[in-house]
């Protein structure tokens, strides 16, 4: 039996399989941070990655957003760092890296202008094959604003990231992606779940119009009675809002009864506020556990 994530060292990370990575998150009960980044932006520090700026700040997972798995731009790496950027990165946080694929639905009704984006951003066998050479921890199957993932097109992605994918599986919606869809229902989680997702990926209570907690709570109590886990997501640039908002979401999230909670990237320099991402850590596990995931090192 492997350690909760929230207790882990880096040596005890480096050993774990997927199924294993999931029992730990869940042992954590409910909570484990999941910061997303884009890597592509500037940095606050030029020779620091955000991903090690997240991680100072009390982040467990870090999911790369916008990351082209062929032609990798990683801010904060050399030339030669980005070649192996996954493996980089680890060595430099200790943590679980992740990459958002994207399943572009190009027969979507839009609600907005779509956006095209590279194809190793996209889901497909060969950015998993890729994600899986790189040795990423989890991919998240979901989409950005107006790049047109449809909900279809996440529950076919899965299946065949499982055939080419050894890592946890993360999926859902956390925003519209500029579809004219519902984000979440009661038969969408169900599809989700059936297909094969480790974790159901759902839009924070608070941040999606419509999306009601009493909703929410049975589709997480669902997903735990089919062994799949729910992360929640601050996807709505509403990672850079006030400290109570975050404290309020967080708070809200936790009744919910979900083992991640994920914190977006629309702050400045392409992730969250890091005192956002210190202020979620600090409501869902205390100053206790804050400090530990801080202040452990590396080298443990």
């Amino acid at each position: 039996m492997k350690k909760r994530l929230i207790s882990t060292n880096t040596s005890d990370i480096k050993t774990m399989t997927a199924q294993e990575i999931k029992q730990s998150i869940k042992a954590s009960e409910g909570r484990v941070v999941l910061t997303e980044v884009i890597a592509q932006k500037d940095t606050y520090i030029t020779d620091v990655t955000g991903a090690e700026v997240a991680c100072a700040f009390g982040s467990d997972m870090i999911l790369l957003n916008g990351v082209d798995v062929f032609n990798p731009v990683i801010k904060g790496l050399t030339e030669e760092e980005e070649k192996d950027f996954v493996q980089t990165l680890k060595k430099y946080t200790g943590k679980l890296i992740g990459v958002n694929l994207e399943p572009v639905d190009q027969q979507a009704t839009m609600l907005e202008s779509k956006n095209e984006i590279a194809i190793g951003r996209q889901a497909n066998k060969e950015t998993f094959q890729k994600a899986n050479e790189l040795g990423m921890d989890f991919i998240c199957l979901t989409g950005n604003p107006g790049v047109g993932v449809t909900n279809k097109m996440i529950v076919e992605s899965i299946k065949v990231a499982k055939d080419h994918f050894k890592g946890l599986i993360i999926a859902g919606k956390m925003h519209g992606a500029g579809v004219n869809e519902p984000v979440l229902t009661e038969e969408v989680a169900e599809a989700i779940i059936s297909a094969g997702a480790d974790v159901l990926l759902v839009p924070s209570i608070g941040s999606v119009p419509g999306v009601r907690p009493d909703d929410l709570y049975k589709i997480v109590d669902y997903a735990h009675s089919k062994e799949t886990l729910v992360m929640s997501t601050i996807g709505t640039s509403q990672e850079s809002s006030d400290s109570d908002t975050i404290k309020r979401i967080a708070i809200d999230n936790k009744i919910a009864g979900v083992d991640i909670q994920h914190i977006g990237d629309a702050g400045y320099h392409g992730m969250s506020l890091p005192e956002n991402i210190y202020t979620l850590s600090v409501a869902i596990r205390g100053r206790r556990h804050t400090i530990s995931r801080i202040a452990r090192s590396i080298n443990r």
